[in-house]
């Protein structure tokens, strides 16, 4: 095993210097790669968790990372790189199941092979349940930002986030946010959105900012795609049930599970959300979705889902088998291994260079002609499985909802652009906002698209909500 491993790493040695004398001008100069040290692995069991079943890729093995990989993976992604900024992101599955001695490695192997001028920044995607004092104080040691994955207060969170016994994991998530709090870890809140939550998008944020004292938050719709062979089986979840081994989940079917966000309601939510923020926290409170937006008014297009073109986030297993991307790990999209093919080499391959152009190039004809068609660009191409106005294939199932909170946001979008045009800082948009609301009619529509009154919606009768009934389907 010794030899192996030692001719594994000379031949990765070999094909970089081939790959430091080439001219690779198709290579992006940077690129946001996940990395999963565990694979699928995890410890709890999200039902809406569709990465559990990629296990099936990988049959009958230890799904960790070697020391070899490691280094490999690491040596290659700081080569790969021709901008100063790279940035060394940890995914799962679970990372916190590879101990903290892995990633320790992990930085130290970032300073043997960092280039003279290059920046590192390293995150990590956790579920939070195995973070404790040892994790922490090496987040905080070692500048690491953290995403913690929390879905809201406890009911909602424990609709779907459960252990393998099927309990809610809420509590345990809550110790993990205590012991990033009490070392003063940068952290920020991954929500997915979904049928337990859709209702509930600004008693949702108000839980982030309140009560958890987030600044930065990050909201994932939440699209299990399946046929209509395989609807029963994505109902029931994606862990091993009664002895069945787990069905290999991939981007086929126009059918959605009952976790699924609904399509109108993924845009309510995110305008319950952008109502509030825009009246309260611009500057204060982070939003990616909103920032991202706002950015877009400049050109500039800093999340792949609504850039023109994507190919830039290519995701890793712990075997070196790099994919298109995190949400195509499936065999139709697998570019090869670092151990055989060096990284730059794969990210500038046809393969994934067609990935990427195919973005834009299969567009339906609603989609081109679309008022909203800058910001949104059709979306993610794993979720392009409905049908347009027209009838015609590969529409985004989410359309409905980017298209109301693309259009309803953009006024004060519009407004925040002009205000950072001329030298003003966009936060003042919420006095702006403050000004409209005194002269809107109490009775007005909501400018939010709920159909409800704007004095019982948004403005100064705006409801606190409850949680007591927040079920899924609620």
């Amino acid at each position: 095993m010794e030899a192996t491993l030692l001719s594994r790493t000379a031949a990765s040695v070999q094909d970089h210097l081939s790959v430091s004398e080439a001219s690779l001008s198709d290579a992006p100069p940077r690129f946001h790669l996940l990395a999963k040290p565990s694979g699928s692995t995890c410890n709890i069991d999200c039902k809406y968790c569709f990465f559990l079943s990629k296990e099936a890729l990988y049959p009958d093995e230890k799904h960790r990372m070697s020391q070899v990989t490691l280094e490999t993976y690491i040596q290659q992604l700081l080569e790969s790189h021709r901008s100063p900024e790279v940035t060394v992101a940890w995914q799962g599955g679970e990372p916190t199941l590879m101990k903290v001695e892995f990633f320790r490695q992990a930085v130290e192997l970032v300073e043997k092979h960092r280039k003279p001028g290059q920046v590192v920044q390293h995150t990590f995607q956790t579920n939070g349940i195995l973070l404790d004092d040892e994790w922490c104080e090496f987040f905080k040691k070692n500048n690491f930002l953290v995403g913690l994955s929390v879905d809201g207060p406890r009911a909602v969170h424990d609709a779907y986030r459960v252990d393998r016994h099927g309990n809610g994991t809420f509590d345990m998530v809550m110790r993990g946010w205590n012991a990033l709090r009490k070392h003063a870890v940068e952290f920020n809140i991954l929500c997915t959105v979904n049928a337990a939550n859709q209702h509930h998008g600004r008693a949702v944020y108000r839980f982030f900012r309140d009560e958890l004292g987030v600044k930065w938050v990050q909201f994932i719709p939440i699209i299990e795609r399946a046929t209509e062979q395989t609807i029963h089986l994505a109902n029931l979840g994606w862990s091993e049930q009664g002895g069945r081994k787990r069905v290999l989940y991939t981007q086929t079917g126009n059918l959605v599970t009952e976790r699924s966000v609904g399509a109108k309601q993924y845009g309510l939510f995110l305008m319950d959300v952008f109502e509030e923020w825009v009246r309260h926290d611009v500057g204060r409170v982070f939003v990616q979705l909103f920032d991202v937006t706002l950015e877009a008014f400049f050109g500039r297009h800093l999340l792949c889902i609504h850039a023109p073109t994507c190919g830039f986030g290519p995701a890793l297993e712990y075997n070196g088998d790099l994919y298109a991307c995190d949400h195509f790990v499936e065999p139709g999209y697998r570019l090869g291994n670092i151990h055989e093919t060096h990284m730059v080499k794969l990210m500038a391959s046809p393969k994934q260079r067609k990935f990427g152009i195919d973005k834009r190039d299969s567009l339906t004809a609603q989609c081109r002609t679309c008022e909203v068609r800058s910001l949104c660009n059709g979306g993610c191409p794993k979720d392009r499985f409905a049908l347009s106005r027209d009838g015609e294939p590969g529409q985004n199932y989410l359309c409905q909802g980017l298209e109301l909170f693309f259009t309803r946001s953009r006024p004060a979008m519009e407004k925040m652009a002009k205000l950072f045009r001329e030298g003003h800082p966009p936060s003042d948009i919420m006095a702006i906002t403050a000004s409209e609301d005194k002269r809107r009619g109490p009775y007005a529509p909501c400018t939010c698209g709920s159909g409800r009154k704007f004095r019982f919606c948004h403005g100064d009768k705006s409801p606190r909500a409850s949680f007591e009934a927040a079920t899924p389907g609620a």
